[in-house]
């Protein structure tokens, strides 16, 4: 539902000429919502218009051979075609890796799959909750007392959508030095990209060399990050929450200075960082937690900031659409749609000098494009 929309969003913030092809019921984001007042509308769903801005859309019914013909005659004059389908749907439309080889040597195929399109799991279904836990992350997220937790939001289509993307440019660019295939496949490549394979590599990853070398193993610990040094935790302020974090010596005494000095620091007990964070945390943190509650989530982070003590608020999402920092970068952009008027969006991550991220236009309604995209 997430994977392949935004790995086709970052390339048409990039330049690329994006086309959505949805069954004629729609892509399954259009009844995702979250809706406008609560009420379902299959062109006002968030999750589509977020996910799907700067494409151009058309409705095709793969089921039948008209459709598949119309979807192959796109390919034919495409550089990359990106898809999350299900195993089972790929053979039947034709679009599987030995198909799309032999049709459209040029082309490049970006599959985002849970488990990826070879192996035992290839025709699973699979959603973030299996994605995270088979990677590894449900391992180490939530309070070791309680049951594991999934990241939110749909992050594991987020982050494998980004990889696809990443990866097409990487293969476009090799297609057209030549560097990637021969006369035989004339530059195409099949990229593979499992959610589960992209998070296992970015977010767990770490455990693997941890083990090696320092022989420990990760699990939940709460509301902290279980391999670091104290301080490394999510503690409550005044307003909500902050966390902090001062892994570096010369950080953790101007943190200690901040408080004050405390004389609790004279206790051999707490100068050993590492077992506060490993043996007794829970401990340390009560230590440190009512200076946090005597101050709101701005005055910390200030306070912080002019120490050079790494710490960042956790924002409200109305927070974070008032933050002063994100205004004066002129991240949020503005956009307008047929069906919802005018609203906000997160912007690019980073500005690129040679090729700035831009959106050309809102996400499309339903067949909005057919005539001008299938009629030639």
């Amino acid at each position: 539902m997430v994977s392949a929309p935004f790995c086709a969003k970052v390339l048409a913030e990039l330049g690329a000429d994006v086309v959505k092809v949805e069954p004629p019921d729609g892509d399954a984001a259009r009844r995702a919502g979250p809706f406008p007042g609560g009420q379902p509308h299959h062109e006002r769903s968030g999750l589509f218009l977020f996910a799907n801005l700067g494409k151009r859309g058309v409705a095709l019914d793969t089921d039948e051979p008209d459709g598949v013909e119309r979807l192959h005659s796109l390919l034919a004059s495409a550089d990359i075609f990106v898809e999350n389908q299900p195993y089972s749907t790929l053979a039947t439309a034709g679009i599987t890796a030995e198909q799309l080889r032999v049709r459209h040597p040029r082309l490049i195929a970006v599959s985002l799959s849970p488990y990826g399109r070879t192996g035992d799991y290839r025709e699973y279904a699979g959603y973030d909750l299996q994605v995270n836990a088979l990677s590894g992350m449900s391992f180490g997220t939530g309070h070791p007392h309680r049951e594991p937790l999934t990241t939110p939001d749909r992050q594991a289509g987020y982050l494998a959508g980004l990889g696809g993307a990443y990866s097409a440019i990487v293969a476009l660019l090799a297609r057209e030095s030549n560097l990637a295939g021969d006369e035989e496949n004339a530059g195409g490549q099949y990229i593979d990209v499992s959610d589960s394979g992209v998070i296992s590599t970015l977010l767990t990853g770490y455990h693997l060399p941890t083990f090696i070398y320092r022989g420990i193993a990760g699990s939940r610990s709460g509301n902290r990050m279980r391999l670091g040094l104290f301080p490394n935790c999510v503690l409550p302020c005044r307003d909500g929450y902050v966390c902090i974090d001062a892994p570096q010596m010369e950080q953790y005494q101007r943190f200690l200075h901040l408080l004050g000095d405390p004389d609790w620091t004279e206790n051999p007990r707490y100068r050993d960082r590492r077992a506060m964070s490993d043996q007794y945390p829970e401990e340390a943190e009560n230590l440190i937690a009512p200076w946090f509650m005597e101050h709101d989530k701005a005055e910390i982070l200030q306070l912080c900031l002019e120490n050079r003590i790494p710490c960042a608020p956790v924002l409200t999402m109305d927070e974070a659409l008032e933050m002063p920092h994100l205004h004066q970068r002129d991240w949020f952009v503005e956009s307008e749609h047929p069906e919802v008027g005018g609203f906000r969006y997160p912007g690019a991550p980073m500005r690129l000098h040679g090729s700035p991220c831009r959106i050309v236009r809102p996400a499309p309604l339903l067949g909005q494009h057919n005539a001008d995209v299938l009629g030639g």
